[in-house]
This record gives C-alpha cells, sequence and structure tokens, in this order.
C-alpha cells in the first residue's frame, strides 16, 4: 500500500505541476492575442485553439489533482448524521461512482480521439485527436487515485 500511495502521490505532484505549468501559458497565449489583436490589428489565427487545449488541460488535470487530494465537492451534511457504517458504505458508493465516471469519460474521449484523429485543426495542422488527451490522462488518473482511496476504505478496519 505505502508503494501505491508514493506513486498516487507523485503523480498527483506532477500533473498539478503540469496544470499550473497549463495555466500560466493559458495566461501568456491570450495577453499576447489580446496585445496583437487591440494593440497591431493583427490577431494571430492560432491564439484561440491553443488557448482551447489549455483550458481543457488545467481543467482535467487539476480535477484529477484534485481527485487525489479528495477535494472534490463533498455535500456530507447528510453523511455525518449517519452511524460510522454508513458514513463507510457512503464513501464507497462515492469513490465508485468516480471510478465509472472516469472510466465513461476516458471511454468517450478514446472514442471521440479514434473518430477525428484523421481531421486535423486547420489553424494549429495537428490532429483533432489531441483535444482529447489530456482529459484521457485525466481519466486514467482519476481512476488510479479512486481505487487508491478505495484500498484505502477497505484496509482500514471496517466499522461493525
Amino acid at each position: 500500500m505505502n508503494f501505491i500511495n508514493s506513486l498516487s502521490a507523485h503523480l498527483s505532484d506532477w500533473v498539478l505541476r503540469l496544470a499550473s505549468v497549463c495555466l500560466a501559458a493559458l495566461g501568456l497565449v491570450v495577453i499576447y492575442g489580446v496585445v496583437m489583436r487591440y494593440a497591431f490589428n493583427d490577431a494571430p489565427p492560432y491564439v484561440e485553439q491553443v488557448a482551447l487545449l489549455l483550458v481543457i488541460s488545467v481543467a482535467m488535470f487539476g480535477a484529477a489533482s484534485g481527485v487525489h487530494d479528495a477535494g472534490h465537492i463533498g455535500l456530507d451534511s447528510a453523511v455525518k448524521l449517519l452511524p460510522a457504517k454508513g458514513q463507510f458504505w457512503c464513501l464507497v458508493v462515492v469513490e465508485i461512482l468516480t471510478i465509472t465516471f472516469a472510466a465513461v469519460l476516458l471511454y468517450g474521449c478514446e472514442h471521440m480521439a479514434a473518430s477525428t484523429r484523421h481531421d486535423t485543426i486547420p489553424t494549429l495542422g495537428i490532429s483533432e485527436a489531441w483535444r482529447y488527451v489530456p482529459p484521457m490522462i485525466a481519466g486514467v488518473l482519476i481512476i488510479l487515485f479512486s481505487v487508491k482511496h478505495m484500498l484505502a476504505l477497505f484496509t482500514k478496519k471496517t466499522p461493525a
């Protein structure tokens, strides 16, 4: 279990740093686009598409890191009123739903990437499939992080 925790922590740290770099790059790209458009009246055509790819990356990588830290939105007011066993099983259901969501995300993105791999983003000259790479990476990481949470739940003493 220590290996899984260590691997998970390193992957989460890596993906959060990647999201931070993408966010910084997004800021620079948007500022560049605005300055070029309004100051020089010469808007580069690729800025919008690069910004879109960076927004997708920031959102997906940030979400994956949030799942690792159990920082996803929790509406647990009613759950806290349950006995320990009920709270335990609510946590299990949340992790199962999270894994299911990530698996559907991964499947859908893989399907879309396969169906658009021959199409090109005109202003960038790369395949449309690249839009689906960050969500696919995030899907794999979310599954890994949720499985780690499930293992942690079941390896602790289960409430009677």
